[in-house]
C-alpha cells in the first residue's frame, strides 16, 4: 500500500484548519477517512481529491520536484450515443493504465442525447493529457 494516511489533528494543520472542521467534513461525507480504532486516518489520494492539490510528502522527499498538472474541458457538439460510448470507453482504459510517473489521470464524461452533446473533462500531467486529447481527436476524426 503506497498511500499514506493522515491523523484528523495532521490535516488540520496541513490545511491550517481546525480539528473539529476536519472531523465535521469527515463526518458529513465530505472528506473519505477510514476509522481505525477510535480515530480516523485520511488517505493521501482522499486528501488530494478533497483539495484538488497535491499534498506535500513526508519532509525531505524530493525537494526541488516541479509539479505540472493540467485542467482540460472538451465539448464535443453533433455526436450520437455509439460514439459518445466509445469516446467513454477508451477514455476510461488509458486513464486506468499504470504511469510510473508523473500524476494519474483523472476523466469524467458526460452525454447529452437531446443536444448531441459530450463533455469530457481531463486531469493529469502535461504529456499525459496531450496524448489522450489526441486519441479523442482520432476516434471523432472523419
Amino acid at each position: 500500500m503506497n498511500d499514506r494516511l493522515y491523523s484528523v489533528e495532521q490535516v488540520a494543520e496541513l490545511l491550517g484548519l481546525h480539528v473539529r472542521t476536519i472531523r465535521n467534513y469527515v463526518r458529513d461525507g465530505r472528506l473519505n477517512a477510514v476509522r481505525i480504532g477510535k480515530q480516523y486516518r485520511i488517505a493521501q489520494s482522499d486528501l488530494e481529491a478533497f483539495t484538488g492539490r497535491p499534498v506535500p510528502g513526508p519532509p525531505g522527499a524530493a525537494p526541488g520536484r516541479r509539479h505540472s498538472e493540467v485542467s482540460s474541458i472538451v465539448e464535443v457538439e453533433g455526436v450520437d450515443r455509439a460514439t459518445a460510448d466509445r469516446v467513454a470507453t477508451l477514455l476510461t482504459s488509458v486513464a486506468a493504465s499504470p504511469r510510473p510517473d508523473g500524476p494519474p489521470l483523472r476523466v469524467q464524461t458526460v452525454f447529452d442525447a437531446e443536444r448531441s452533446r459530450m463533455k469530457v473533462v481531463v486531469l493529469g500531467g502535461l504529456a499525459d493529457t496531450a496524448r489522450m486529447l489526441d486519441c479523442v481527436e482520432g476516434v471523432l476524426a472523419p
